[in-house]
């Protein structure tokens, strides 16, 4: 059997053992839509929280790591007030297991649910710098995006609905932006789809950004972080209400598709 990853050795802020103000409801949190297993629990004002990249893992390990969570906490499943859960856009697979796990958990217990953007959760550990671009590649030439804001807590605001784009498209949307936008500062890009094209899409574009972190991922602990403002809002739902957001229905191109998309991704941007 393989060894369990271990706990990530550099996690974004306040992500395990963290403390707020005031305790809250108990959470628990899921996040499966990358490359990274990641799941978080909310309690008595503290955050614990296992994170991980584990890729084609996350069915294996997240819900031991949840039960891990709750035993270091004292806390019995019983003692939950909600789920919350990364809904995407993301990897199908990721986000459907995590859709699954929450609504079966929730529905055992008769509680209801938060659901998160996971672009909204790769973008709240950065919004301490400003306006934050978060991208994550969706294969195919494609990237989901979304751009946002802290608000008085910090915590993530869409400036505009979340997208599928393609390249060229995104790098339209950046430049179209104008240097005017945010008070003329220029954005945090972050998360995976800063590296895809080999990152020639937003090279052109370096003004329009302060810096960019590819290797940025969603955790749980910003999941639970933004449920908990959600959960003070009224926002959570029922179980049977939980829906995931893909923004595409097609999940792999054909030979040909796969061809094109090679062809247009190593033709030189201007």
């Amino acid at each position: 059997m393989p060894a369990e990853p271990p706990l990530a050795t550099t996690m974004p802020p306040a992500a395990r053992g963290s403390r707020a103000a005031g305790p809250g409801p108990t959470l628990l949190a899921f996040e499966l839509a990358t490359e990274a297993c990641s799941v978080a629990l909310w309690h008595d004002g503290r955050l614990l929280a296992r994170h991980a990249i584990a890729p084609r893992r996350q069915a294996e390990l997240a819900l031991p790591w949840a039960e891990a969570l709750l035993a270091e906490a004292g806390v019995a499943k019983s003692q939950l007030d909600a789920l919350a859960v990364g809904v995407g856009p993301g990897a199908f697979t990721g986000v459907r297991l995590a859709i699954g796990l929450v609504q079966g958990i929730a529905l055992g217990l008769d509680r209801p649910v938060l659901p998160v953007s996971t672009l909204a959760a790769l973008a709240e550990p950065f919004l301490c710098e400003g306006g934050v671009l978060a991208a994550i590649d969706a294969r195919m030439g494609e990237l989901y995006l979304g751009e946002f804001e802290g608000d008085a807590q910090g915590l993530p605001r869409p400036r505009s609905a979340e997208a599928l784009l393609s390249l060229d498209a995104a790098a339209a949307a950046l430049a179209a932006r104008g240097p005017g936008a945010d008070g003329g500062m220029p954005l945090l890009g972050v998360g995976s789809g800063f590296a895809a094209g080999e990152g020639r899409w937003h090279a052109p574009l370096a003004a329009r950004l302060a810096r960019i972190d590819p290797a940025a991922l969603p955790t749980a602990g910003a999941v639970a972080r933004i449920a908990l403002r959600d959960w003070g809002e009224g926002r959570a739902l029922p179980p049977e209400r939980l829906e995931p957001s893909y923004l595409r229905d097609k999940v792999a191109l054909t030979s040909t598709e796969q061809a094109a998309a090679r062809v247009a991704s190593d033709a030189p941007r201007r």
